[in-house]
């Protein structure tokens, strides 16, 4: 095997081996085989381009061209609605898929699903790896340097992945890769020097033999396997490092039969993504015999802590799911608890559905479900627990059944709470101190004149409801921290996340003790009285505790689908000129049925979901499907711009050409003619006089007849413009034609690949590099010179 064969074959091993901690993030590993299957055809075309020759750039776009044709076949027809035609499924179905992908990402849990985005996310990331590293290690000959987009790859799977219990393992198998790969580099290196020779080394004088020397590569070997050692242990016996890679320390995901906690996770990364998804899938059905199905929200968990970056749920103490869960924090009022119904509710969780945390409504009294599943008594929240070494209980496909109550306050019960906890009040009031204070001069403002805390809670969601003028729009960047929620109070534009945060922080301003809720709106009833959960039904709202009755829902966001709880005021909130949609009655008893979306929405409305919910798994209205007309331009554009690099050399010699030849002048003319020799592998010689030059032109070039007499005609000129008394001018008259004649004949004597090579990509094209090597040179010495002038008054004055 040669050493370049050798190098290919390491570089796509090195990419394969460190793609293995990709593995984590999914739960199939079949992707990788097809990954191994799709490097080996980029490197065995690679390394037949690099035999014909071709240029770097060329070997690298055929690399390029193969893989997407790869990815095109394997991926054909997978899109939901399948373009005619390759170019067709270029423009509209690949982009479709590959934004799925994106979208996937953002909704499952690790691991996650083998959706066919996913797999496309995977493949297409190793191949772009795979070339980097190939053209880095074996067309630029730098195996050190492959290793940047290795380490990136390794990064992106260690930064992601949830498992950490075979981390070693693949930081194991991505550094043996890296040591292959540059062992191959450094032994074809040597091998170009000749055979290794080790001499022996000296012994005593007059001693018996002498020691063996030891031969590079194998010192490499050893070298590696010490760092590789070191890498792997030092963590290990440093208790400092214990929370890097290989640390296994309290993570806060509750181990144990006894103890552990929750983790401060944040579920808003794919609440966004959730909103303004296309593929509406249903992740959720349900059944209840509620009789306000208005107020069946599914909660997840509660966020109660804001550090003015984010709101994050605070790490607590889990126990073991008690048989029936004890009393609500704060419900105390023997009226509210007499007028409480106690309902029923049997839920199906879709197989596609990873969520850790259990949908439930608020608040349960009792949950029966199977597997592994831990309590944290303060927010009510069930939570997975760790299922062996890697991956926890998760709700996917999970059937179970829960029972809670539907609590009914009156505004005048909460109007009249009595003083809150101070241990709650403490806890739940907490606001961080760099919050601007437009934040509570707004909140104090807006509840001007209010005797209590529940008519300034009701003031504040009118004011983001109803009279503010905010804009329901899910296509706001969805920040969370304390600036957020300043540009939000600015710009009157966002969606649920905004409204439920600014006004947590506002009540909490107020002394209110405040919280966000996050989980899904009660869904789209369905004929057989079943109700669909969609992820457009995601939600977060915010959660005020008044004492007597405890945590309460309150609803600021102005969205279709969402109605006002009964004590949460009279009026109804109203559209504003610029919202996107009105918030239904207050006195909705239940979700709309799913053959009652409007026929006249908006395109846009319906891909936001303001229009409710499409009957199934996918997004019916118009507008949700295909591509743009910027898209489909923007891919022509980059799909021309990929075919027209091949021909960016060949057409700026034409262009040169026309330029010297047009000119008349007869030293343009011999530089021309001496770049069309060094096309055909002919490299000019300064050296040379014109009348030698051209006598090793028409040699080399085997030219005969009138292109060899064309060549000696253009070189008598140059000597004649060279040598000619000062003042004489000369022209040849047929000096163009000339330099054609002979170049058409240079051409012809080569063969197919070297005229090839000459059309797409001439050697003279080195003059672009030598004409910005100069132009940079002349540049940095003019800066020099002026800057040299610039302190030497300074020096003077000093």
């Amino acid at each position: 095997m040669s050493g370049q064969a050798r190098l290919t074959l390491f570089a796509l091993l090195a990419t394969l081996l460190t793609a293995w901690s990709l593995t984590p993030l999914v739960e199939s590993p079949g992707w990788l085989v097809q990954a191994a299957l799709l490097l080996a055809v980029q490197s065995l075309v690679g390394a037949g381009a690099r035999r014909v020759p071709l240029a770097r750039s060329l070997t690298v776009g055929a690399q390029f061209l193969a893989s997407l044709l790869l990815l095109a076949v394997l991926f054909a027809g997978k899109a939901e609605n399948p373009a005619g035609g390759v170019l067709g499924y270029l423009l509209t179905d690949f982009g479709s898929l590959f934004g799925q992908g994106l979208r996937d990402v953002g909704e499952f849990a690790i691991p996650a699903p083998t959706t066919d985005g996913i797999r496309l996310l995977l493949l297409s990331g190793v191949l772009l790896i795979g070339l980097l590293v190939d053209l880095l290690a074996v067309t630029m000959r730098s195996a050190a340097a492959a290793g940047l987009p290795l380490l990136a790859l390794y990064s992106v799977a260690a930064g992601l992945s949830a498992s950490r219990g075979g981390a070693w393992l693949a930081f194991l198998l991505a550094g043996c890769g890296y040591l292959m790969l540059l062992l191959s580099e450094s032994r074809d290196r040597l091998a170009q020097w000749g055979r290794v020779f080790g001499g022996a080394a000296p012994g005593p004088v007059g001693g018996g033999g002498g020691g063996q020397a030891v031969a590079p590569v194998r010192t490499g070997r050893r070298i590696g396997a010490v760092a590789l050692g070191l890498a792997l242990v030092a963590p290990v016996a440093l208790p400092a490092m214990g929370g890097g890679m290989l640390g296994g320390g309290a993570d806060g995901d509750g181990n144990g039969p006894g103890g552990g906690t929750i983790s401060a996770v944040n579920p808003l990364v794919s609440l966004q993504s959730s909103l303004n998804a296309q593929d509406n899938r249903v992740v959720l059905r349900y059944r209840s015999d509620s009789p306000q199905l208005s107020e069946q929200y599914l909660r997840i968990l509660a966020l109660d802590e804001f550090d003015g970056v984010k709101w994050e749920a605070s790490g607590r103490p889990l126990t073991d799911v008690p048989p029936r869960l004890p009393n609500p924090q704060g419900l105390s009022n023997q009226e509210v608890r007499r007028g409480a119904t106690e309902v029923r509710t049997t839920v199906s969780a879709a197989e596609t559905y990873a969520q850790r945390y259990l949908p439930m409504p608020y608040p349960a009294t009792q949950v029966d479900i199977g597997g592994k599943w831990r309590f944290e008594p303060v927010g009510r929240t069930l939570v997975g627990d760790q299922l062996g070494k890697d991956g926890f209980q998760n709700v996917q496909g999970a059937q179970y059944t829960v029972r809670s109550l539907l609590l009914r306050p009156t505004a005048e019960q909460l109007q009249h709470a009595p003083p809150t906890d101070p241990l709650v009040m403490n806890e739940y009031t907490r606001l961080p101190d760099n919050l601007p204070a437009v934040v509570g001069d707004t909140a104090r403002r807006v509840t001007q004149g209010a005797k209590d805390n529940y008519t300034r809670a009701v003031m504040l969601q009118d004011f983001f409801a109803v009279s503010g003028g905010f804009r329901y729009d899910t296509r706001v960047s969805s920040g969370t921290g304390s600036q957020a929620i300043v540009r939000f109070l600015q710009d009157k534009e966002g969606f649920c996340i905004h409204f439920s945060f600014s006004m947590a922080a506002m009540a909490r301003s107020l002394g209110i003790p405040a919280r966000v809720a996050v989980g899904f709106t009660p869904g789209t009833k369905q004929s057989d009285g079943s109700v669909n959960v969609t992820m457009r039904d995601a939600h977060a709202w915010p959660e005020l505790y008044f004492e007597g009755v405890g945590w309460t829902r309150f609803e600021p966001t102005p969205r279709s689908g969402i109605s006002l709880p009964d004590y949460g005021g009279t009026d109804t909130p109203a559209a504003q000129p610029s919202a996107s949609s009105a918030l239904p009655s207050q006195n909705a008893s239940e979700p709309a049925t799913s053959p009652s979306q409007s026929d006249a929405c908006p395109p846009d409305l319906k891909r936001l979901g303001e229009c409710g919910t499409p009957v199934g798994g996918h997004d019916a209205g118009a507008g949700s499907g295909g591509v743009s007309a910027l898209g489909v331009l923007g891919w022509a554009a980059g799909g021309l711009l990929l075919l027209s690099l091949p021909v960016l050399p060949l057409l700026w010699r034409r262009r040169l050409r026309t330029r010297r030849l047009a000119a008349g002048d007869v030293l343009l003319a011999w530089r021309e003619l001496g770049d069309a020799a060094w096309d055909v592998n002919i490299p000019p010689d300064g050296a040379l006089s014109p009348r030698r030059a051209a006598g090793r032109t028409v040699e080399r070039g085997r030219l005969e007849g009138e292109a060899a007499r064309a060549v000696h005609r253009v070189a008598d000129a140059v000597e004649r413009a060279l040598y000619a008394p000062p003042g004489a001018a000369f022209r040849h008259e047929g000096l163009a034609d000339d330099v054609l004649l002979a170049r058409a004949g240079l051409l012809a004597a080569v063969s197919r690949g070297t005229r090839l090579r000459a059309l797409l990509l001439p050697r003279s094209a080195a003059r672009v590099g030598w004409a910005v090597s100069a132009r940079w040179s002349a540049f940095a010495s003019a800066l020099s010179a002026r800057l040299a002038a610039v302190r030497l008054p300074l020096r003077g004055r000093g």
